[in-house]
């Protein structure tokens, strides 16, 4: 007989991590699945998009940064062009070459007037020798009106360094820039020789411009400012998130760079890219969410809710046991097909299970005379172990001994003690037989009952040889009860036995029932014996579900493994090699199924008891 004992093991937590990462239902599945495509489609078209428009912009930002460069290059030759024509015009002379020879404080006044500055636009003037030498020099600072000495030594020194002959290359003027104190000036050189040419260069004459900060964004038309600390012979570009500083040269007379311009640009391009990137990024993972999203509720409508239903359906079959067919909604696809298929299933499982029905009841009722036997031998264990018990029980006097203290109490010569030994022996006699006289009649009072419940069975066989058995309400506690006393007088083992008390009605045949249950008790009470122990335990539990009611009989029996559970109901089948038939429970699960019930057998292995699950209809 099957044992409880069977309990729930907690899996692992890597097994439950598991199952939280894959989901279970096809639904999640597919959900996981169409969200791993959509992110893997997000980054393949963030990084082709990233691929195709990042190198692109950065190209345009290239070429926007090089045209850049070229305006600062041309403003620059420009503002130094402008100052180089003015020094040619400044250089034709008709007549006054005498003061070159005799430079003083006249010729100085004529030449070197602040009208004459201003009137040019220049900064600082000077006349040199052919030599190259400096013979005067003026610088004067137009915002405060007056000159400053120290600037003139600087442009004496600036002139001096220069080689105006490489500067001039031939031509009769040139031009450079160069750093003329804490500024940048654009220095044009001229020969100073007769308008119409003719004669020799009698000197050169050297204006200088300052470049200012302001004057090259009002040329570029944008943020620009003269540094005179970073100074290099290429341009070189420096960016920020926002902006990019491009430093351009500004080359002196030895063709290295004396200062830079620095532009300050706004990476429009750029930001543009950048944007048209997000855009489109945006775009793309909007686009695949609406088709998640729509993909998502089409597969729940076309497919996951048909198959929810059709697994709602099969539940339904599988807890209530009735094979109704599933709703045709004919559609023609794929899960319309399965519908069909799963209602041709159920009609064949509907004829199944009729023809099972006929033929179980059918070999029951054909097996009944020997299924009658069975039970009835179970019903007759108690009698037999109360006659067994009874024959072996000695008397509780010896009879000759009475004899001989009525014959001695009837002699007239015995002493008074002596008789009131011999009376109270004998009303103690007389008083265990008595009490032995009561426990035979209890006994006998329980086999006649057994007797009783035999009679009950044969002829309730008798009445229902070939019709199916009448349900009726029954108090299943009174019938565990009544059958109790298979466990109680067990022959061959000390039994402890615990049902619950009060009614619990159950819809069945009570004499069918009865020897249900008294063959559970009788497989447990073997299976308890079979283990060894002289002694075990059977607990009988009742519990209601909805309109079932269960009743679980445990015993700490022997047990069984628990893959041969579903042929123990097979005819014929049994787990102790030493006992043949298995008649008991074939004919008891034919009996429940008839009664509308189910009967199911559970053990965790053998050694570990086993439990016995009988499912009746609640009775009202």
């Amino acid at each position: 007989m099957p044992s409880a004992g069977m309990g729930r093991t907690t899996p692992p937590f890597g097994r439950q991590f598991g199952r939280m990462r894959t989901p279970s239902s096809l639904g999640g599945k597919l959900i996981l699945i169409m969200t791993a495509v959509g992110l893997v489609a997000t980054i393949g078209i963030t990084l082709l998009l990233a691929a195709i428009i990042t190198p692109s912009f950065t190209t345009l930002e290239d070429k926007a940064v090089a045209a850049h460069v070229e305006r600062t290059r041309a403003a620059l030759s420009d503002y130094a062009a402008n100052i180089e024509s003015a020094a040619r015009d400044y250089g034709d002379w008709n007549d006054g070459y005498s003061y070159l020879a005799q430079p003083g404080a006249a010729f100085k006044r004529a030449s070197f007037s602040p009208r004459a500055m201003s009137d040019i636009g220049v900064d600082g003037m000077a006349y040199a020798t052919p030599e190259g030498r400096v013979v005067t020099a003026r610088w004067r600072d137009p915002a405060a009106g007056k000159d400053r000495p120290g600037i003139d030594a600087q442009l004496i020194a600036t002139i001096d360094r220069t080689n105006i002959a490489q500067v001039l290359q031939g031509r009769r003027s040139g031009r450079f820039y160069a750093r003329v104190g804490d500024s940048v000036a654009a220095i044009g050189v001229a020969q100073v020789r007769r308008s119409d040419g003719s004669g020799a260069a009698r000197g050169y004459v050297v204006l200088a411009r300052v470049v200012t900060s302001g004057q090259m964004s009002d040329r570029l038309k944008r943020d620009a400012r003269i540094d005179l600390a970073t100074i290099g012979d290429r341009y070189s570009v420096r960016s920020t998130r926002s902006k990019l500083v491009v430093a351009v040269p500004i080359i002196g007379a030895d063709g290295h760079a004396v200062a830079t311009t620095q532009l300050r640009i706004p990476r429009d391009i750029s930001s543009l890219g950048r944007r048209m990137l997000l855009l489109a990024v945006a775009g793309s993972t909007v686009l695949l969410l609406l088709v998640l999203v729509v993909l998502r509720r089409m597969i729940a409508r076309l497919v996951l809710r048909p198959l929810h239903r059709v697994e709602s359906h099969m539940q339904r079959v599988r807890v209530s046991g009735s094979l109704a067919l599933l709703e045709d909604d004919e559609r023609r696809d794929e899960i319309g097909s399965l519908g069909r298929s799963f209602n041709a299933m159920l009609r064949q499982l509907k004829d199944l299970r009729e023809q099972i029905e006929v033929q179980s009841f059918d070999l029951g009722r054909s097996e009944s005379a020997v299924a009658v036997m069975h039970n009835v031998r179970n019903a007759l264990n108690p009698i037999s172990t109360i006659l067994s018990q009874g024959i072996a029980q000695a008397a509780p006097i010896d009879r000759a001994s009475i004899d001989r203290a009525v014959a001695e109490l009837a002699r007239g010569d015995l002493p008074e003690a002596r008789r009131r030994k011999l009376a109270t022996f004998v009303a103690a006699a007389i008083e265990a037989e008595s009490t032995n006289r009561q426990a035979t009649r209890r006994e006998l009072e329980v086999g006649r009952a057994a007797m009783a419940h035999v009679l009950e069975i044969i002829g309730q066989q008798q009445r229902a040889a070939h019709e199916r058995p009448a349900l009726e309400v029954c108090d299943v506690s009174d019938i565990i009860a009544r059958n109790a006393t298979i466990a109680r007088y067990s022959p061959g083992a000390s039994i402890a036995f615990s049902f619950p008390a009060g009614p619990n009605l159950v819809m069945a045949s009570r004499v069918i029932l009865s020897q249900v249950i008294g063959n559970l008790f009788g497989n447990a009470v073997e299976s308890i014996e079979a283990r060894g122990t002289g002694s075990g335990s059977i607990a009988a539990t009742i519990a209601k579900a909805g309109d079932r009611v269960i009743i679980q009989i445990h015993d700490d029996g022997e047990g069984f493994p628990p893959n041969v559970a579903a042929a123990l109901f097979q005819r014929g089948f049994s787990t102790r090699a030493h006992k043949s038939g298995g008649l008991g429970l074939h004919w008891c699960a034919n009996s429940v199924n008839a009664m509308e019930g189910s009967l199911r057998l559970g053990s965790n292995g053998p050694g570990l008891g086993a439990v016995a699950i009988l499912t009746l209809r609640a009775g009202s």
